[in-house]
């Protein structure tokens, strides 16, 4: 629900509320709250779990729409409400595809292209806030924001990125 309104609002829907950083903030952390006991299932039943957009994304897209870096106020705050008070597991990896904005752009434009129900939505039509926001996700990713990071590139190859990150007794 916290993530169909957060959507929402990035696609004009509930007046100013998107403007606000810390409101959308909390919708995202809400909503992945929402899912903390299905992620602590899936983490004790399965050796990987892959989860997109997770914890460090609200981190990068705060800081950058507040013009911090990723030392700064909103990424600290991001940590203590999702993982101090929300109690979201903090992640064995978090892994940084490292692309250009201009490449990232491209390919959002791309999925809007071929999926019309898929249209881009505010922070993804903004290409300032996408350069400050990748700035935001190579620094914390420098300094281990919320756990090891690995830094990939898109040429990565998918069979020795799942052997790097496997547990070391699972096969891969």
């Amino acid at each position: 629900m916290a993530a169909d309104i957060a959507a929402e609002a990035l696609h004009g829907e509930h007046g100013d509320l998107a403007s606000s950083v810390y409101a959308m903030a909390t919708l995202f952390a809400l909503d992945r709250a929402g899912a903390v006991h299905t992620i602590q299932g899936l983490c004790r039943g399965y050796d990987v779990v892959i989860l997109d957009r997770y914890v460090a994304s609200n981190a990068a897209y705060s800081a950058a729409r507040l013009h911090e870096n990723a030392a700064g106020k909103a990424a600290a705050w991001v940590q203590r409400i999702e993982f101090a008070r929300l109690g979201l597991p903090k992640p064995d990896w978090q892994v940084l595809l490292a692309v250009s904005a201009e490449l990232a752009g491209e390919r959002s434009r791309g999925r809007a292209q071929r999926d019309p129900g898929r249209a881009r939505d505010n922070y993804e039509r903004d290409a300032e806030l996408q350069q400050r926001t990748g700035a935001v996700y190579a620094e914390l990713a420098a300094q281990g924001w919320g756990g090891r990071w690995l830094v990939v590139g898109a040429d990565v190859d998918p069979g020795r990125l799942a052997a790097t990150l496997a547990p070391p007794d699972v096969p891969s």
